[in-house]
């Protein structure tokens, strides 16, 4: 029950970060919100680090690296596609496919599921179409590439879950902080390369910087993001440790919940009806997955 009340916790502050992620994209490039957040996280852990402890060893090294490397990924198509929007379509599609993964891998390597288990995917999928699903006018439509953006993210969490959740139960926030290291490196890494290949004035930053906007307010919501991040991540980690990965991988794809309220509040996002059937299916889908 403790690992459930944590996944969902976790779940809440997922979807506010990357509500604060995406809306960070519409002022500065997702690049950069990407770095800026993965910095401020790798703060906040080392922070954090020497009051919760853990152990230094080649295997919590090695997987929190790698999951920096998909992390990165996953959270750079994420901030990117909830920048094109709209964050009420592209995050719940992220979330389902980031929970088909990591139960995808399980089965394959053996894990069984109840038949209500088999139930609930078949649900998730009809849920992705009825999310996607825009036939009345005037609602919000998401553009191919950011569907596309939404489900290599999705496929990327997926994976983050998968690597994570075969660090060492010893090894506390240790992962998690070669993860933000790697993360940041990456990104920052990404965005040198941008920097040299356009001019301060490009077209691209025009872009990036849309009119009445400053660097400044995006800069804000990029380290705000990031602290949150790092706080939902130890949660998944912790919760992780304490249940099982496809229980975790279903609680935390619940995070769109947090991202469609605040864009729904905030940015004043329509929501049409049969979307909002998609997103009953799909909070069912993943009540089900936890019970099976």
């Amino acid at each position: 029950m403790l690992s459930v009340i944590i996944g969902i916790s976790s779940a809440l502050i997922y979807g506010a970060a990357d509500f604060l992620g995406g809306t960070a994209s519409r002022r500065i490039s997702p690049v950069r919100v990407t770095a800026v957040a993965a910095a401020a996280g790798l703060v906040a852990l080392l922070i954090a680090l020497p009051f919760v402890g853990g152990a230094w060893s080649p295997e919590a090294v090695v997987l929190g690296a790698l999951s920096g490397v998909t992390g990165a990924v996953a959270i750079g198509l994420l901030y990117a596609c909830l920048a094109i929007g709209p964050m009420s379509i592209l995050s719940p599609l992220t979330a389902v496919v980031s929970a088909i993964v990591p139960l995808t891998i399980g089965l394959v390597g053996g894990e069984r599921l109840q038949p209500i288990g088999y139930l609930a995917l078949v649900l998730a999928l009809v849920a992705v179409v009825l999310v996607g699903f825009v036939p009345e006018k005037g609602a919000v439509r998401p553009s191919l590439r950011g569907v596309l953006m939404a489900v290599g993210s999705g496929a990327a969490i997926g994976l983050f879950l998968v690597i994570i959740d075969q660090t060492p139960d010893d090894s506390g926030l240790v992962p998690l902080v070669v993860n933000r290291a790697v993360g940041a490196a990456i990104l920052f890494a990404a965005v040198g390369v941008l920097a040299l290949s356009s001019s301060s004035r490009s077209r691209s930053d025009r872009i990036e910087t849309p009119a009445g906007h400053t660097w400044r307010p995006g800069l804000r919501l990029a380290i705000l993001c990031g602290i949150v991040d790092a706080a939902a991540n130890t949660g998944l980690l912790i919760g992780l440790r304490l249940g099982e990965l496809s229980v975790m991988a279903v609680l935390t794809a619940l995070y769109p919940a947090g991202t469609i309220i605040l864009a729904a509040v905030v940015l004043k996002e329509r929501v049409a009806p049969v979307q909002i059937v998609g997103l009953v299916l799909a909070v069912t889908a993943g009540a089900m997955l936890a019970l099976a």
